[in-house]
């Protein structure tokens, strides 16, 4: 059932088309030689009844660790199929649809690049006395972080010695480094929760994490923020 030119990448089964019988779900792709990237992914369901196969091709198709994951997150009692693909970059992206199959036909429920745009119009700007305030116009909130137990050498730069900003300085809220599967609500329907870096002066510049769990509403057929929080990495104490 599948390509000779091809590798299975990861396979699971569950009924996701509805009609009360598991079903096969395949990832496959082109592996790279000596290498873990893999091209050409692409999505394959077998009918668990008729032995039909079925592909999806996906927009974001290269990468490593292509994986999937099988539950419910529109509430139908059937399985929606979760694809999660890491990028390989500097920035530590992924790719992450969800995608239904009732009767036997794919609708894509989410992926990270409409997540992006529909709630990350977001600021990071430093401001005087160690502070950085994040500002997400998209829903409406912002975070207040307190800098000041960074490394001297780091605030030296941005801060004179009373405290004041040298010049203008903005960070940034990346792209989806991760969408995991949570049932926050336990009634056996999952969440959808995307992890976005918030970074400073670069990349490595790690200032926190904007966390953003989605569920989906039947009244506008799209995931929508139950809540979005702002959380940092803890210092080490002595």
């Amino acid at each position: 059932m599948i390509r000779n030119d091809t590798a299975v990448l990861d396979a699971k089964r569950g009924d996701v088309n509805g009609d009360g019988t598991p079903d096969q779900v395949y990832l496959t792709g082109s592996p790279t030689v000596g290498s873990a990237f893999v091209q050409n992914i692409q999505l394959t369901v077998v009918d668990g009844r008729s032995g039909a196969k079925y592909t999806s091709q996906l927009k974001d198709n290269a990468g490593y660790n292509a994986r999937l994951f099988l539950g419910d997150f529109t509430g139908d009692r059937v399985d929606d199929i979760l694809i999660s693909i890491d990028s390989g970059g500097s920035g530590g992206f992924t790719y992450n649809y969800i995608y239904s199959f009732l009767q036997n036909v794919f609708h894509e429920l989410y992926n990270n690049e409409w997540f992006y745009e529909a709630y990350s119009d977001a600021s990071v700007i430093y401001e005087d006395n160690y502070k950085v305030r994040i500002v997400n116009r998209s829903l409406h909130k912002q975070y207040l972080l307190d800098i000041s137990t960074r490394d001297p050498s780091y605030l030296s730069e941005l801060y004179d010695s009373n405290g004041k900003l040298r010049k203008p300085v903005e960070g940034s809220v990346l792209g989806v480094s991760g969408a995991y599967p949570i049932d926050l609500q336990g009634d056996r329907v999952y969440e959808i929760w995307p992890l976005q870096r918030v970074i400073g002066l670069y990349n490595a510049d790690t200032l926190a994490y904007l966390q953003t769990p989605l569920s989906w509403s039947s009244n506008t057929s799209r995931f929508i923020p139950m809540f979005q929080w702002a959380s940092v990495i803890g210092n080490d104490t002595n």
